[in-house]
């Protein structure tokens, strides 16, 4: 039966943060495990990557590598607090715990606003792809039925994001794992009609690192952004039957996912398609590869691919977005409107997260040259920030955990605090790195601002609530 409830206290810091009160728990194994595999898999590999690879040259392999290596410790360590810890607010529950309300504020709101805008993005991609197909539609009357849609989906039962996460997911991965195994016969050279290339295109052309080390740099930039996804599958081991298994199976999983579909697929493309080839960036690496090999229709069977990547993307971060924001209202980070759940969806706040979404899309045809690109440039490196605040969190809560409650690290991070110090240090060489380019430093420091300016408003609510809650204790 539908009941409405007010926001779960679960997540409030030094609570158990155990699966949310009020939440369902439609998501099954199947799901979190299609949820894993689809977050690895976007348009930023589809299409993205082609930048990448235009920089860098072979030198991609490397790139995609070393950020493989990142990502990998900090879906480690977030596996590890979420293991023990599930909550909808996922790394914003951890920072609140770890560091105090203004730290869980600060993330929390920051990824929502980074996942409304990314709804935007992919409207619009989705949208460019439709009137290819339908020429003289126009492109707003496509974002707003992709809205809708998926709003629609996010309101009903979560088993329906589920489920639809689930088939666009396989999809994805089908598509990857044919990909690979076309390029793979091709290298060998026992594919029809195809030449071994040996490693012609790898040395030829200026070599494997054909622009240097500043070409290495702008790959592994474009590399580490290209990663943005996986955080999700945590956020959703909240509403699922069993939340510490699923998200201590899914991270466990996540090593071979990254080197197989990102590191592989990357060496494949450069291994078989001339870096330097126009079509690498026009038609995008796995189109232009597909071309390459004269595989018939590869253009429209990829845009198909591309398209399920973009409107995967879509329902996955309304629902990433409504239930950050609901966590955070739920420990009085937000307007407690935004909290109520009605037939176990915060279905107010899934609303909060499509407008958003859809203002974002109005913004880039009302000013395409000014809003929407400093709304592009302010979510640059948000996914860093959230990676910092993972990183910092798990130091100081793997300490804590092992000292009151050690039964709960189902998952560990390897070689601790090594690694977790090696993780940090990384994030740092990349934020170096992005105020030395000067394509990436706008970025970094619109980026910077909005998370000062977030850290400063929840520090505020924080001692606001801390004088509260004296007054009221004087008083009793």
């Amino acid at each position: 039966m539908s009941r409405t409830t007010a926001p779960a206290q679960a997540d409030r810091e030094g609570g158990t943060a155990a699966p949310a009160e009020g939440l369902s728990h439609g998501l099954k194994q199947r799901h979190l495990s299609m949820i894993a595999l689809g977050g690895v898999i976007g348009a930023g590999l589809f299409v993205g990557s082609g930048a990448g690879i235009a920089a860098a040259g072979p030198s991609i392999v490397v790139a995609y590598a070393i950020s493989g290596v990142l990502v990998m410790l900090v879906m480690r360590m977030l596996g590890e607090m979420s293991a023990a810890n599930p909550a909808s607010g996922s790394f914003s529950v951890h920072a609140e715990r770890a560091f105090g309300p203004w730290a869980g504020f600060t993330a929390g709101w920051a990824f929502w606003f980074l996942l409304c805008v990314a709804v935007g993005l992919e409207g619009i991609g989705a949208a460019n792809i439709m009137t290819g197909w339908f020429p003289g539609t126009p492109a707003w009357a496509w974002v707003a039925l992709f809205m809708l849609v998926f709003c629609g989906t996010n309101l009903a039962a979560v088993k329906n994001f589920g489920e639809f996460e689930f088939w666009f997911a396989a999809l994805k991965v089908g598509a990857i794992v044919l990909f690979l195994g076309i390029g793979v016969l091709a290298i060998a050279g026992v594919l029809p009609g195809t030449d071994a290339p040996g490693a012609a295109n790898l040395t030829g052309d200026g070599g494997f690192f054909p622009h240097g080390s500043e070409g290495l740099i702008v790959g592994l930039l474009a590399s580490v952004f290209a990663y943005g996804g996986l955080e999700t599958v945590t956020i959703a081991a909240a509403e699922s039957e069993h939340p510490v298994q699923g998200v201590a199976k899914a991270v466990r999983t996540a090593m071979w996912r990254i080197a197989l579909f990102y590191i592989g697929s990357m060496a494949v493309i450069v291994t078989l398609v001339p870096w330097n080839d126009p079509a690498v960036v026009e038609k995008g690496p796995y189109v232009a590869t597909l071309d390459h090999l004269g595989i018939e229709s590869a253009g429209q069977i990829m845009n198909v691919v591309v398209l399920v990547a973009l409107l995967s993307a879509m329902n996955a971060n309304i629902y990433g977005a409504s239930r950050m924001a609901r966590s955070l209202v739920g420990r009085g980070q937000g307007p407690q409107a935004l909290g109520r759940t009605s037939g176990g969806v915060p279905r107010p706040a899934v609303l909060a997260s499509s407008v958003v979404g859809f203002g974002a899309v109005l913004l880039s045809y009302w000013s395409p040259d000014k809003a929407f690109v400093w709304l592009l440039n302010t979510i640059g490196a948000i996914i860093l920030v959230v990676w910092f605040f993972i990183a910092a969190s798990q130091l100081v809560l793997r300490r804590r955990t092992e000292r009151e409650e050690p039964e709960k690290l189902v998952v560990k991070m390897w070689a601790f605090p090594v690694l977790t110090w090696v993780a940090l240090a990384g994030m740092a060489a990349i934020f170096f790195l992005m105020a030395r380019e000067e394509g990436t430093r706008i970025q970094l420091y619109a980026t910077g601002a909005l998370t000062l300016g977030l850290a400063v408003v929840g520090f505020a609510l924080q001692r606001t609530r801390e004088k509260a809650v004296g007054t009221e204790a004087e008083r009793v």
